[in-house]
C-alpha cells in the first residue's frame, strides 16, 4: 500500500509525454506548437516540440517537487512516515482536480506544481518507509516495490494516453483526470498502514514501536533489533541540525554516493524518453498512433524488467546490476545514435518500417537495462546506507537532487532534441560510460547488510572510503553519548 506513492510519481512521468502530442490539448494551450508540428516545409524535423512553454508544463512538477522535499524532511522526522505519505496523498488529489478542470494554462501549470508537492512528499517517506519496516534478507526486493510501481504507473499512463487520443476535444482532461485513481490508492493506504518502529522509537513511541517490530516479523522475539533501534535513536537524538551533521566528513560516503546516483540516474537519458516517447517516436517519423503503442511497448518492457530487479537483488547484488546494465544501455543508445544519424535527416518524415522496428526495439534494450539497475538502485541505495540519525536528511537531499536534475533534463530535452538531433543519444551514452566507470571504484556492495550495520561492515571496509569514517570526532561535530549508527553504541568516556 506504501508503495503506490510510486505508482503516482509513474502516471506523472508518463501521462505528461501522451498529452503533450496530442492535437486537440496543443490546440488550446500551445497553438503555436500546433501550427508548428502540423506544418510542412519546418526547418527540422527535430525541432517541431521545442518550445519552453510546453517544456515547463513537464517540468513544473519536477521543480515544485524539489522545493517541497524540504517540508517534506521535516514532517518525515517530526510526524512519521505515515503522515507524511498521508499529506502527499492530498495533494496528488487537488492537483488532479485543477489538471482535469484546466481552463487556462494557469489552471494546469498550478497543478502541475500541486502534484510535484505531492511527489516530492511521497518520495521523502515511502523509500524510507520500506527500507524501515522490511527484514534485512528481502529489503531490496521489497523497497523495489516503489520503482515497480513507478513503471506500473507510466504504463497505465501509456495505455489510457493511447486511448484517449482517439477522443476528441476532451480526451486529453480523461487523461490527466485519471491520475485520481493512483492519488486516492496513496490516500486510502496511509490510512490503513502503520508508521515504521524506527519512526515512532524516534518520536518516543518506544512501546507501539515494540509492538509494530513484533507484528511486522511474526515474532516475539525482537528484543535485539528492538535494542538495536533504540541505540540508534538516541543517537539520532543528539544531533539537533541533522542537514550540518549530513556534511561532516564521518557521512561524506553516503553523501557523496546517494548525490551522484541521483545525477547518474538522470543522465542515463531515460526520462528524456519516458517524459516524451510519444514525441520522440512522432519526431522520427512514426504516425500518432504508432508513436503511442512503442510507448506503450517500451511502458511494458519497463515493468517486465523491474520485475527482473526484484528477485534478483538480494541474490546478484547492487554493484553487479548496476555494472551488467551500463554495458547493454551504452550499447543500445550507440545502436540509436549511428541508426538515427544515419536514416533520419532534418526534413524526412520517415525512419523506414524497418529501422522503426530496430530502433524499438533498442529502446526496449535500454529502457530494460535501466529498469533493473539504475531506477530502482538509485532509490534503494541511499535509503539504506544513511544512519539514523541523518536519514531523513539524506533522504531529502536524495529526492531535491533527482527532482533538481529530472527538471533540468525535463525543461532541456527538447531544445536539445532540436540542436543535437541525433547526437543525444550519444550524449546520453557518455554518461553511461562515467558512471559504469564510478560503479566500478567507488559503489560498496550492501546486499544482506542490517541498516544500522552499514558504517562497521560497509563503510570501514572500502578501499576509498574507510578514510572518511572513523570513530573520532571532528571540531564542529554534534557530540553525543552514542556512535554514529551502526548498531554497536557504546557510551563514550567523558
Amino acid at each position: 500500500m506504501a508503495a503506490t506513492g510510486g505508482l503516482m510519481f509513474g502516471y506523472d512521468v508518463g501521462v505528461s509525454g501522451g498529452v503533450t502530442s496530442m492535437n486537440d490539448f496543443l490546440k488550446k494551450f500551445f497553438p503555436k506548437v500546433y501550427r508548428k508540428k502540423n506544418e510542412t516545409g519546418v526547418d527540422s524535423n527535430y525541432c517541431k516540440y521545442d518550445n519552453q512553454g510546453l517544456q515547463l508544463f513537464t517540468s513544473s512538477l519536477y521543480l515544485a517537487g524539489l522545493t517541497a522535499t524540504f517540508f517534506a524532511s521535516y514532517t518525515t522526522r517530526r510526524l512519521g512516515r505515515r503522515l507524511t505519505m498521508l499529506i502527499a496523498g492530498c495533494f496528488f488529489i487537488v492537483g488532479v482536480i485543477f489538471n482535469g478542470t484546466a481552463q487556462n494554462l494557469g489552471m494546469l501549470i498550478a497543478g502541475r506544481i500541486l502534484l510535484g508537492c505531492g511527489v516530492g512528499f511521497a518520495n521523502q517517506a515511502v523509500p524510507l518507509f520500506l527500507s524501515e519496516i522490511a527484514p534485512t534478507r528481502i529489503r531490496g526486493g521489497l523497497n523495489i516495490l516503489f520503482q515497480l510501481n513507478v513503471t506500473i504507473g507510466i504504463l497505465f499512463a501509456n495505455l489510457v494516453n493511447y486511448g484517449t487520443a482517439k477522443i476528441h476535444t476532451w480526451g486529453w482532461r480523461l487523461s490527466l483526470a485519471l491520475a485520481g485513481i493512483p492519488a486516492f490508492l496513496l490516500t486510502f493506504g496511509a490510512l490503513l498502514v502503520v508508521d515504521t518502529p524506527n519512526s515512532l522509537i524516534e518520536r518516543g513511541h518506544h512501546e507501539e514501536g515494540r509492538a509494530v517490530l513484533r507484528r511486522i516479523r511474526g515474532t516475539d522475539n525482537v528484543d535485539a533489533e528492538f535494542t538495536e533501534i533504540l541505540q540508534a535513536s538516541r543517537a539520532a537524538q543528539q544531533v539537533k541540525h541533522p542537514f550540518r551533521n549530513l556534511l561532516q566528513r564521518r557521512n561524506r560516503p553516503q553523501l557523496v554516493i546517494s548525490i551522484a546516483l541521483q545525477i547518474f540516474q538522470q543522465f542515463t537519458g531515460i526520462n528524456a524518453i519516458m517524459f516524451y516517447a510519444p514525441v520522440l517516436f512522432n519526431t522520427l517519423g512514426f504516425e500518432s498512433d504508432a508513436s503511442l503503442y512503442s510507448a506503450v511497448i517500451t511502458g511494458a518492457v519497463n515493468v517486465a524488467s523491474t520485475v527482473v530487479s526484484i528477485y534478483s537483488v538480494d541474490r546478484v547484488g547492487r554493484r553487479a546490476l548496476l555494472l551488467e546494465a551500463g554495458v547493454q544501455m551504452f550499447l543500445s543508445q550507440v545502436v540509436i545514435s549511428v541508426i538515427l544519424g544515419i536514416k533520419v535527416t532534418d526534413n524526412s518524415d520517415e525512419l523506414g518500417k524497418g529501422w522503426a522496428v530496430l530502433v524499438v526495439l533498442m529502446v526496449c534494450v535500454f529502457v530494460s537495462g535501466f529498469a533493473w539497475s539504475w531506477g530502482p538502485l538509485g532509490w534503494l541505495i541511499p535509503s539504506e546506507t544513511f544512519p539514523l540519525e541523518t536519514r531523513s536528511a539524506g533522504q531529502s537531499v536524495t529526492v531535491c537532487t533527482n527532482l533538481l536534475f529530472t527538471f533540468v533534463i525535463a525543461q532541456a530535452f527538447l531544445s536539445m532534441l532540436c540542436h543535437m538531433k541525433y547526437g543525444i543519444f550519444a550524449f546520453f551514452s557518455g554518461w553511461v560510460l562515467i558512471m559504469s566507470v564510478f560503479v566500478l571504484f567507488f559503489l560498496p556492495e550492501t546486499k544482506n547488510v542490517p541498516i544500522e550495520e552499514m558504517t562497521e561492515r560497509v563503510w570501514k571496509q572500502h578501499w576509498f572510503w574507510k578514510r572518511f569514517v572513523d570513530d573520532g570526532f571532528e571540531d564542529g561535530d554534534e557530540k553525543s553519548n552514542y556512535g554514529h549508527g551502526n548498531g554497536n553504541h557504546k557510551v563514550l568516556d567523558p
